[in-house]
Formats: C-alpha cells, sequence, structure tokens
C-alpha cells in the first residue's frame, strides 16, 4: 500500500496533517468543546498524558486567539515523554501519580488552581479487552488523583474511558467529586471502539477532604464484585454522541480528492515523534543492518561496528526515521 492509503482509510488522520494538527485526537476535543464549551472563561488549563501535544494545541489554539488573552492564559502539558515545544505551553517531563508534579503544576499558576484538567492518556492496548479496560481505568483514576490537588471548586475534568461492563464504579468515584458527570463519544471517535470521555463539570469535593496520591484500586485487592453496584449505589450517567451529524464518519472510507475544484496532495505528518522506541530498528532497516550476523557477507573488512555504524546513524535527523502515523 502506498502512503496515501491511510489518507483513504481515515479521514480525520488526513486531516488532521492538512490543518496541521499533530494527531487525529484533536477534532476529538474540538468536538466535545463544541458541545460542552470546554474553553468558555478558562485561563489556566492542565494537558495531562500531553504527547504528542494534539490536545495542548488545540488548548493553544483556542485558549490564545485573543492577543489580549495571550498573556493571561497558561497552559501546562504533563508526560513522561518528551514533547516537541508548543507556543505558550509550558511542558513539565513528570510522573502524574507524584505529588512533585502536582505541586510544579501549581507552581507555573503562581498558586492558584487550574480551570480546566484535560487528559487524552492511554496504555498501550494488549487486545484483552478485560485487562486494557483494566488499566485505562487505573489511568483514569490517577489522572483523577491528581486533578484533586490542582482544580478549582467549579472546574472541569474530561478524561478518556473504556466504556466496558465494569465501568459503573468509575461513574460513581466521579460523581463523588463532580456534581455533573457526562460520558460523550465525539464523531471523530471510531464506533468500532469502547473509546469514549467523561465531561466532568463543576469540581466539589466532599466536605473536609483532603487530597492525596493514594488509590485504593492499585492494590493487589481489588474485588471484582465491587464493581457490580445496584439500586440507589449505581449511577447511570447520560451518554451523549457529540459533533454535527453532517461531519465525517471516522469508520468509513473516503476519497483522496473530496472536493472536485481541489486536486489532492500528500501532507507528511506535521510533527513527527521524537526518539520513539522504534527509532534505532528504522535505522538499522534503512542502512539494511537488519540481516542476521550469519547472512552477512564474510568479506566485510572495511565496514564498521555494530556499534559504530549505530552511533554515526544517529547523527542524521529523527524525523527521517519516523513512520507515516499519528
Amino acid at each position: 500500500m502506498g502512503r496515501s492509503s491511510k489518507d483513504k482509510r481515515d479521514i480525520y488522520y488526513r486531516l488532521a496533517k492538512e490543518e496541521g494538527w499533530r494527531a487525529r485526537s484533536a477534532f476529538k476535543l474540538l468536538q466535545l468543546d463544541q458541545e460542552f464549551n470546554l474553553f468558555t472563561g478558562v485561563r489556566r488549563a492542565v494537558d495531562l498524558c500531553a504527547a504528542p501535544g494534539s490536545w495542548s494545541q488545540v488548548l493553544s489554539r483556542k485558549l490564545r486567539s485573543e492577543e489580549v488573552r495571550k498573556e493571561k492564559v497558561k497552559i501546562v502539558a504533563v508526560d513522561l515523554q518528551a514533547m516537541a515545544p508548543l507556543p505558550g505551553v509550558t511542558q513539565i517531563q513528570g510522573d502524574i501519580t507524584k505529588v512533585s508534579t502536582a505541586q510544579e503544576i501549581v507552581r507555573h499558576f503562581a498558586g492558584r488552581p487550574a480551570d480546566l484538567v484535560v487528559c487524552d492518556g492511554a496504555p498501550d492496548v494488549t487486545g484483552l479487552h478485560d485487562v486494557d479496560e483494566y488499566i485505562q481505568a487505573q489511568l483514569l483514576l490517577a489522572a483523577l488523583n491528581i486533578t484533586t490537588h490542582v482544580l478549582k471548586p467549579g472546574g472541569t475534568f474530561v478524561a478518556k474511558i473504556f466504556r466496558g461492563k465494569d465501568v459503573t464504579l468509575l461513574y460513581s468515584q466521579l460523581r463523588i467529586f463532580f456534581s455533573q458527570v457526562t460520558c460523550a463519544k465525539p464523531r471523530s471517535s471510531r464506533n468500532s471502539s469502547i473509546e469514549a470521555f467523561v465531561v466532568c463539570q463543576n469540581y466539589s469535593p466532599p466536605e473536609g477532604y483532603v487530597p492525596n496520591m493514594s488509590n485504593p484500586l492499585l492494590d493487589h485487592s481489588y474485588d471484582v464484585d465491587f464493581n457490580q453496584l445496584e439500586g440507589p449505589n449505581r449511577i447511570i450517567v447520560p451518554f451523549l454522541a457529540c459533533g454535527d451529524l453532517s461531519a465525517y464518519d471516522s469508520d468509513q472510507t473516503y476519497p483522496l480528492q473530496l472536493d472536485a475544484s481541489q486536486e489532492y496532495r500528500y501532507t507528511p505528518p506535521t510533527q513527527p515523534p521524537i526518539q520513539p522506541p522504534y527509532q534505532q530498528a528504522c535505522l538499522l532497516r534503512k542502512n539494511n543492518l537488519l540481516a542476521k550476523e550469519d547472512s552477512l557477507p564474510l568479506a566485510q573488512e572495511d565496514s564498521l561496528p555494530l556499534d559504530k555504524a549505530l552511533f554515526s546513524m544517529q547523527l542524521s535527523s529523527p524525523a527521517e526515521a519516523s513512520p507515516d502515523s499519528l
């Protein structure tokens, strides 16, 4: 398949490149904002698990759209991985389960809490749905924990969630801290995916609650039956499909030429990954060094040792080794 094949199969991947977004997930936050007006009155925003930075990009463009507001708006992006710089975005390379990370976020806000916290983080899926749902639930709870340290009363929290059969407990825990919890499915999120987003509004923690980083679901005494809540303890949150019904279908294949008056041109990704784990493999393949040692020609007296060859290849740009994916 050619490099334009994914442009046919994934319309939002193509539009993200054409509009300068780092990943197709930018449209998910944009469509959530269309439905919930997430950015209204926001001056301080936090993006958790931010890399590669598409949601931080959306925050930067939307919150800093007016010249008079640029100096007043502060955006902090947090991730364990390095991320290419963005205008108006302060990056923290840290762990969201550490109190020190929460303290650094508040320090960047000059001691004031955030108006909005978003999190599009997800684990590397295994294909085992029960395992993936559990790990995603732990990631969401970790994001919720640090959010209680940095979010102001009345603030908004948006996070990715996997809508599995045991999602009731998550809804119940979120309702403890937010008076309004809605599960939303943006148009740009594939129908074939169990991915959705919880939009938690009006942060109002219980009286006397002291934020901490403890998480009862992260230990090894997790009780499966505890998730099967019934009666008044069972929380059913509204489910909302957001995004214009006339928008593109994320599961449909579209022709390369969407507009008859404009010829299709391939657009490379906006921001290649920074030092991805597959970079070394790409460099080896590009220089034909993936062959087994016993299959190499015997007469190679002038060839460099593998470690020296890798060192010389690292002088090239990482973008040359980046696959065309977002």
